[in-house]
């Protein structure tokens, strides 16, 4: 590990100015920087931690909307009851990360900032619809998830500019989140898809599909989002949902798993995504 400054500040500003410097790098929950920070892939002049500024973690509830900090740990989001309930695709999602040892480390803003298209939370991010609070020196904005990836490790945040929390609008009547892999625990995730939907009386009024590390970003399936909604869950709108979602993914093949092979999974995951999420609706 090379040499470097290490800063704490107590306030969103101070810590933004020393961001926006170069060869800078934030320190949340650490557990993807200080691997790469000692295998010489992450060589940061300075590294900021975001452990003492106030209100950045937590998870709060207003009426329908939750609330996630940007510093809330992995595990939290996991055993939310209100996540749990509410966005059950999120936390399934978020109990795939690691070890519990790495959930108890890791924050749910550094497993989204480090902009990886496999990241197990962003599906369930996805099907909630959430939006993405962002603040700097010079302010505050709010993008949607599905907006704040441009591609792989990269993100629409401009320098200084620092994730501070996530809000999830309304909950869905069910969701799911399913992750295919290799190892039963702490391994990649070949294809990560999540499905939210909203019901009445069998219709569906509302769905959302999340695909992960099939695409250079994460990406909803919008076709397949649009052939569920007003329609009632058959074994032929489920085939066409599968195709659409496996349609609109553009993998790489890689040692893990072939582009045909993730393909061909998008469309199996989606429909047993969706028929739970139905099922649990």
């Amino acid at each position: 590990m090379k040499g470097f400054e290490f800063f704490e500040p107590t306030t969103l500003a101070e810590a933004s100015q020393l961001f926006a410097q170069e060869h800078a790098q934030l320190l949340a929950g650490g557990t993807d920087l200080v691997i790469g920070m000692k295998a010489l892939t992450e060589t940061p002049q300075s590294v900021i931690s975001l452990q003492k500024i106030p209100g950045l973690d937590g998870i709060t509830t207003e009426g329908d909307s939750i609330s996630i900090g940007a510093m809330t740990k992995v595990r939290e989001v996991e055993l939310s009851s209100d996540i749990q309930n509410h966005h059950t695709a999120l936390a399934e999602g978020a109990s795939e990360i690691g070890s519990v040892q790495i959930r108890n480390l890791a924050t749910i803003g550094g497993n989204i900032a480090h902009a990886s298209p496999a990241a197990d939370t962003v599906a369930g991010l996805l099907v909630a619809d959430a939006q993405v609070d962002i603040a700097s020196a010079d302010g505050e904005r709010s993008v949607a998830i599905d907006e704040l990836f441009t591609g792989p490790g990269q993100t629409v945040l401009a320098p200084g500019e620092i994730i501070t929390r996530f809000r999830l609008p309304s909950p869905a009547s069910g969701s799911h989140y399913i992750k295919h892999k290799i190892r039963e625990v702490m391994d990649l995730a070949f294809i990560g898809v999540a499905a939210a939907v909203n019901l009445d009386n069998g219709t569906i009024t509302d769905a959302r599909i999340g695909l992960a590390a099939v695409a250079p970003t994460p990406i909803r399936a919008t076709e397949a989002e649009n052939l569920l909604r007003g329609n009632e869950l058959t074994a032929e709108l489920l085939q066409q949902a599968g195709e659409a979602a496996a349609a609109v993914a553009s993998p790489i093949s890689d040692l893990r798993c072939s582009a045909e092979h993730r393909k061909e999974m998008v469309d199996v995951l989606t429909r047993r995504t969706l028929q739970e999420a139905v099922a649990r609706a």
